[in-house]
């Protein structure tokens, strides 16, 4: 009986056993130039909101905007070596042309930027949902909310979200799902197919990035509806919500960005596993493209929505002034310093008479004081 084993250059490991390097392929989407300048624009701009977001929370004084803070900056530092890792292998290969064969045999730096790969495009959309979440939490239940979530419970959200994303995507190291060499050979993602683990993983993957938008949409759209009702209804004893609206227009720009980007390749994905159909090749590199945006957009989000322009905007949508600065005041508490609802710098009435008293306004839009 021969008990030889084949030579191990003949030997293919898994990663390439569908798509073997090197490859003779060029397409505009694939292009170097696509990477470099996605990876410099994104490492830029994340590192320019990281800096801002650590400013305003130095200076929040708002229980609320603190939980918000921390997970943009959560989103922030994901977005950020999400783009370090991942274009810093992508680059490296367009720059040096590397041979994936010669230097990773085993397919352990494959499986890694597989990981990568599916790690980093989670966790925006989980941390998008857990955003939506908190701010459903802080504005139906907000008194709830403040008295039983300290800061570092919101921490430990943040590290949860990024241990789910962590767990599924070690998934196809335990034999659920693979990790192979994609076209052009720059980088490794997850094997999208209708076939036994391949597809337990496909569904898995575009499931959850789906359930995440799914969830996000509900509840910021509840949570839109609540903040209408409050700021621009019929009451005329409601507390301000100046940073609740700033963080919501905030939050939808968010969730509208990651829908746009993440939506096709989830949707492609999982039409591919429900029909059996062939994944086309630059098709799946067109929508990691689009994936990639939203990477480069989220930090935009909050460089340019700045928190003055906001408010400004808020209080000519839900505060309208009409008639002379001297008669004219506005509806809502004006709460002591020190209470939750107190917000530093505003006033009753926009005639310079600031009152800080424990009482409703009761001289309302065009009713002289």
């Amino acid at each position: 009986m021969d008990f030889s084993t084949p030579p191990l250059k003949n030997f293919t490991p898994v990663c390439y056993s569908i798509n073997n390097p090197p490859f003779n392929y060029t397409s505009p989407v694939a292009s170097k130039y696509f990477s470099a300048v996605f990876t410099a624009l994104g490492l830029t701009s994340n590192l320019i909101a990281f800096i801002a977001l650590f400013k305003s929370f130095r200076r929040t004084h708002s229980r609320s905007r603190s939980f918000f803070l921390i997970f943009l900056g959560g989103l922030v530092v994901t977005d950020f070596m999400g783009l370090l890792v991942t274009g810093s292998i992508v680059i490296s290969f367009h720059i040096t042309g590397f041979d994936w064969r010669k230097l990773d045999p085993n397919c352990h730096f494959c499986n890694f930027m597989g990981m990568s790969m599916v790690f980093y495009g989670l966790c925006p959309l989980l941390l998008g949902a857990a955003m939506a979440v908190e701010r459903f939490m802080g504005i139906n239940c907000p008194f709830a909310r403040t008295t039983s979530m300290p800061k570092g419970r919101t921490v430990s959200m943040v590290l949860m979200v990024w241990f789910i994303a962590g767990c599924i995507s070690l998934l196809p190291l335990i034999g659920v799902g693979s990790y192979h060499m994609q076209i052009p050979g720059s980088w490794c993602f997850f094997n999208i197919s209708a076939e036994g683990n391949d597809m337990a993983f496909s569904l898995l993957f575009s499931l959850v990035g789906l359930t995440s938008i799914a969830v996000s949409f509900l509840l910021n759209t509840v949570s839109v509806v609540t903040l209408i009702k409050v700021c621009c209804g019929q009451g005329k004893t409601q507390r301000r919500r100046d940073h609740e609206v700033e963080m919501m227009i905030q939050l939808i720009f968010i969730m509208v960005i990651a829908s746009i980007c993440w939506c096709p390749l989830l949707i492609h994905t999982l039409m591919c596993v429900m029909t059996g159909e062939r994944v086309g090749t630059e098709t799946v590199l067109f929508c990691i493209r689009l994936a990639t945006c939203n990477q480069i957009f989220d930090p935009w989000i909050y460089i340019m929505c700045k928190v003055s322009r906001l408010r400004s905007l808020s209080h000519k949508l839900c505060y309208p002034v009409v008639g002379s600065k001297s008669d004219t005041c506005c509806c809502g508490y004006a709460s002591q310093p020190g209470t939750r609802s107190w917000t530093r710098g505003y006033t009753s009435c926009f005639a310079g008479q600031y009152s800080r008293e424990s009482t409703p306004v009761s001289t309302c839009i065009g009713t002289p004081s």
